[in-house]
């Protein structure tokens, strides 16, 4: 039986989002695994391209980058269009692009509502159905035929001011689960619920609420980028996995609802 190296020898990867943040923490934990990886940005082109080069450089693997705006349904259709044509296979779809703001529900109206479910669910729904003949031919290949969609923890409790995302992301988990019952036996479908893994762009990760943001947690700590980079490759290779939640936030979901 092929094992996890061999799964991902040879084989691509794609992430949407993957230039930033956690997004490039995932490109380079794949990476590392020996799998070429497409970076998809939706405008952070110099983030993505520069991960790109990051990811040759470090890892000798080959890297492309791919612009799509994720909200427009027709540009997700040419987006996996063109990794056909240039990178000629797809083995690993990580959904990691996502919108992500603060509004309280009073504030949610109807754009944006519609934004966060665009990006967040109705995305992650198309690329999947994009990518499904481009997995089952990973999996007819002895390929990883693995999709990863990347939750938070607003979809499984509620956080006050993210009504409109929680729900996405909760519409997240609950296709994962679906799409997983329906592509088996050949693409294998699961998700990562991050935690507390990076301060909010322009907060130090030393400040004194992000370290208070690690105390409160059972682990008594905030995560690494590089965490949730090592658990979507688990995910990707696990070849007897499907249909999975895997928290990583240091138990933060065993808080329930009071930490929000």
């Amino acid at each position: 039986m092929p094992g996890p190296a061999d799964r991902t020898r040879g084989g691509v990867a794609l992430v949407t989002g993957g230039g930033r943040r956690v997004g490039r923490a995932i490109s380079e934990s794949l990476a590392a695994s020996g799998l070429a990886v497409a970076v998809h940005y939706g405008r952070s082109r110099e983030a993505a391209e520069a991960t790109a080069a990051s990811l040759r450089e470090a890892h000798g693997v080959p890297t492309w980058t791919f612009q799509a705006d994720l909200a427009a349904p027709d540009e997700i259709g040419g987006l996996f269009e063109r990794v056909r044509d240039v990178c000629g296979r797809l083995d690993v779809l990580v959904n990691s692009a996502a919108s992500f703001d603060h509004a309280p529900l009073a504030a949610i109206d109807a754009p944006r509502w519609d934004r966060a479910q665009a990006v967040n669910l109705r995305a992650p729904h198309l690329c999947i159905r994009e990518a499904r003949e481009l997995l089952a031919a990973s999996a007819a290949a002895g390929g990883a035929a693995a999709v990863v969609n990347i939750a938070d923890l607003s979809g499984v409790v509620p956080w006050r001011g993210y009504a409109h995302h929680g729900a996405s992301k909760a519409g997240l988990l609950h296709l994962t689960r679906c799409a997983a019952l329906e592509l088996a036996p050949a693409i294998r479908v699961n998700a990562v619920v991050p935690g507390a893994i990076l301060p909010p762009a322009g907060e130090p990760a030393d400040s004194p609420a992000w370290r208070a943001a690690g105390e409160r947690l059972p682990l008594r700590r905030t995560g690494d980028p590089a965490d949730v980079g090592a658990a979507v490759v688990f995910l990707a290779t696990a070849s007897f996995v499907t249909g999975e939640v895997l928290f990583v936030d240091g138990g933060e979901h065993l808080h329930g609802s009071n930490k929000r």
